[in-house]
């Protein structure tokens, strides 16, 4: 391994000035699992890491905005969201996805900031996030700006951030009940890189049993997290029968470019498609129907 230098700021201002946006050898490094193992593979040789671990402890908490909504500081702990009550009470379907997400000796040091720039198509949270309406806020030399997660990722480990930007908070507007799921289609162990990831989130309409509208977002079938609109289209206003679910699984698997990767075919993640999109849509019903029994 090449000799690098190791910088430990103590604020995201000192953090941001230690970045270059020309220079793609310093590369900020949070938790660090996903960094160490591109080093160790030989494809990242920095000259620079620049930790955020010392950073301002206020990017490394949890807590509810005025409006409800959920801000998370980019540097915070995927096992502190996990545990995390207010994650637990308020957005379910985020602690679920949370539970199965890689495995603890992982989660006890990754940050969200850091799963979310790192951008592998086959992480969990960014196809969850999006379905949830989730936004980043991003930090630069030049201040900060907020934009939909589903604006982040543009393609293959690529994203909208400048070198020298950094994401300073994730915040996830209320699930105020709607039903939602995550369903991912792994080969192995259930904490593996899937195959395919399905996240959705439903309106419905009260008293009907008829889904007013849905966010249907997929993962690790394609290079970015994909909405599935035309899925999302044959969902709105109907009832989650057989059929419709049916058709809607069809319409995913039509509109979606799949790629294929040493976890499965494009032709058996477009089938896995067909079948677990509507699976995920029962599941955030059954969820929900579970969880209001119990209120």
């Amino acid at each position: 391994m090449a000799p690098f230098e190791l910088a430990t700021p103590r604020s995201l201002h000192q953090a941001i000035g230690l970045l270059d946006a020309e220079d793609p050898d310093i590369r900020p490094v949070g938790g660090g699992t996903a960094v160490m193992l591109m080093m160790k593979a030989g494809v990242l040789r920095p000259t620079r890491l620049v930790s955020l671990r010392a950073i301002e402890p206020a990017y490394s908490q949890v807590s509810i905005g005025a409006n409800g909504e959920l801000h998370i500081g980019g540097m915070t702990r995927l096992a502190t969201l996990e545990h995390s009550p207010l994650v637990r009470e308020g957005w379910p379907v985020l602690a679920r996805t949370l539970r199965t997400l890689s495995n603890v000796r992982v989660r006890n040091v990754a940050t969200i900031g850091g799963n979310l720039g790192h951008a592998d198509p086959h992480m969990d949270l960014p196809p969850v996030l999006t379905a949830l309406g989730a936004r980043v806020t991003v930090s630069g030399p030049d201040g900060e700006r907020t934009f939909p997660v589903e604006d982040l990722c543009i393609g293959y480990y690529a994203t909208v951030l400048a070198r020298n930007e950094l994401i300073s908070r994730v915040i996830v507007p209320p699930q105020a009940g709607r039903p939602a799921a995550y369903m991912k289609v792994t080969t192995r162990a259930a904490h593996d890189w899937p195959a395919l990831g399905v996240a959705v989130m439903l309106d419905m309409q009260r008293g009907s049993g008829l889904i007013q509208s849905a966010s249907v977002i997929v993962g690790a079938a394609t290079d970015k997290p994909t909405r599935l609109t035309g899925a999302e289209a044959i969902l709105r206003g109907a009832s989650a029968d057989d059929a419709t679910l049916r058709r809607a699984g069809e319409a995913g698997a039509a509109e979606l470019d799949i790629v294929g990767d040493p976890h499965g075919s494009a032709s058996y993640k477009k089938q896995l498609l067909r079948v677990y999109l509507g699976r995920a849509v029962r599941i955030a019903l059954d969820a929900s129907a579970r969880r209001d029994h119990h209120a």
